[in-house]
């Protein structure tokens, strides 16, 4: 995401660490990059003037007892980038009380992706123990019930639609005593190709109905500049309190979106990554700007990991791991969380000083490992549950090896790499997790940080 940037910023700090000295030139230098990136991510010209100007009078004028001029100008090219977007992390605030229920109102125009997104909220809060919701009032357009049912329906979530109904009040008012029974309700509406009288009063009516405790707005990333007026319309008509944006896979021009929303004061809650229902992750600026640094964001990929995996399967991992017991079928379930996550490419730059090994891997190598994975899924699948349980003895009779091989289409050397990894696994597991390093849901930041540097050399990809 935001690739542009992402270089430019590298390049910046590349400047600054290789200078002997940081003079006016540097700064200079470091302005330009800046503002390329900026310029190229889609944010509006005079707000990368004014800020790089600003960034030029501190790194010139501005002293920070005990930081070196060095570090104080990367420090002050962190802040710009954090000023753009927004200096502090804002959650959706769900009601903790049983008898409560949260009600979220998703609004945006055609194309922006609220029915998806819609289905992406009530997996991220269903992992998180809610008992969710969908509600569809998208009246409108053609197969809108359909794709939300749809939904529903892969994400194991409540869908209330009503495929005849052209009010979408009647639609509530048909289904309201169910839908109390819920703690999460997630309202899916109409769009249109522009934010027309129309549209304002259907919202106006249905929020007026329906007292949302959030009015969100879901953006694509690449709508550019137009976002802010967009925001800004939406925030008039009905005073939006949230903003989600989608597609920030497929664009490296985001910048406009983020910048639009801080300056109309709605916070971003959440940002879309891809197409997968799990690839939806809360939006924390510090370590968004981390990540395009190239920095990682282990707090982004413990979210993930958390889920990927349901509560029960949390509760059943957790107390394998604290007695130090994995089988082949507990690392199968691993494997198959882990391709929910988002392809391995994502996954990277999200591991602290692992994201610039990717330009130094072999062309297709990531694609080539996670073809691997499936294999080993195949694998496990043609096993026995001896074999599963105990996959040392695979290692010893080869006719295992052979038989399991030709059952699950793949190569005895397949299976040893399987073997291998699993053991590596294990044996990192053996001595046992203790509570703290469970309490977000999966491996915490001390444990994968242990794990890079323990398994760092051995993993074989």
């Amino acid at each position: 995401m935001l690739e542009k940037l992402s270089e430019a910023l590298k390049k910046a700090t590349d400047k600054i660490s290789k200078a002997v000295f940081v003079d006016k030139a540097v700064i200079d230098e470091v302005s330009k990059e800046l503002q390329r990136g900026l310029i190229a991510a889609d944010v509006n010209v005079f707000l990368v003037k004014e800020i790089t100007q600003k960034l030029k009078d501190k790194a010139n004028d501005e002293k920070i007892k005990g930081i070196e001029k060095k570090e104080q100008l990367i420090k002050l090219l962190y802040d710009t980038i954090l000023e753009i977007i927004g200096k502090e992390k804002k959650e959706l605030q769900l009601k903790d009380n049983k008898s409560e229920q949260t009600r979220i109102l998703l609004l945006g125009l055609y194309g922006a992706g609220k029915t998806t997104t819609a289905g992406k909220l009530g997996l991220y809060y269903s992992k998180r123990g809610k008992k969710v919701a969908l509600l569809g009032l998208d009246v409108h357009r053609p197969a809108a019930s359909d794709q939300l049912e749809q939904i529903a329906k892969q994400n194991k979530l409540a869908v209330f639609i009503d495929k005849t109904e052209k009010d979408p009040l009647k639609i509530y008012k048909k289904f309201k005593q169910e839908l109390d029974q819920y703690d999460l309700l997630i309202i899916d509406t109409a769009g249109r190709h522009s934010l027309d009288e129309e549209l304002v009063k259907e919202i106006k009516n249905i929020n007026k109905t329906l007292k949302p405790d959030y009015k969100v707005l879901v953006i694509q990333a690449d709508i550019g500049q137009a976002a802010k007026t967009q925001a800004a319309e939406f925030q008039k008509a009905l005073e939006v309190n949230g903003v989600i944006i989608t597609r920030m896979d497929s664009t490296a021009k985001a910048g406009g979106a983020l910048t639009a929303c801080h300056e109309t004061k709605a916070p971003v809650f959440f940002i879309g990554t891809g197409e997968k229902s799990h690839e939806l992750e809360t939006f924390n600026p510090n370590a968004f700007i981390s990540r395009i640094l190239g920095m990682g964001d282990l707090e982004g990929l413990l979210e993930k990991v958390q889920s990927a995996m349901d509560k029960d399967s949390q509760k059943k991992l957790k107390g394998k791991l604290e007695k130090g017991e994995l089988d082949l079928r507990d690392f199968q379930e691993q494997i198959k969380s882990m391709s929910s996550m988002g392809s391995m490419d994502k996954l990277l730059d999200m591991i602290p000083g692992f994201s610039g090994l990717k330009g130094k891997m072999p062309e297709n190598m990531l694609g080539v490992q996670e073809e691997k994975m499936k294999h080993w899924q195949h694998a496990i699948n043609s096993m026995t549950e001896e074999e599963i349980k105990n996959p040392e003895i695979i290692e010893k009779q080869t006719t295992r090896l052979g038989r399991i091989a030709k059952g699950s289409g793949t190569t005895t050397s397949d299976i040893r790499q399987l073997i291998k990894q699993y053991k590596l696994l294990k044996e990192f597991t053996k001595g046992g997790v203790s509570e703290a390093d469970l309490s977000s849901g999966g491996f915490s930041q001390k444990q994968m940080m242990k794990l890079a540097k323990k398994f760092g050399k051995k993993m074989k990809l």
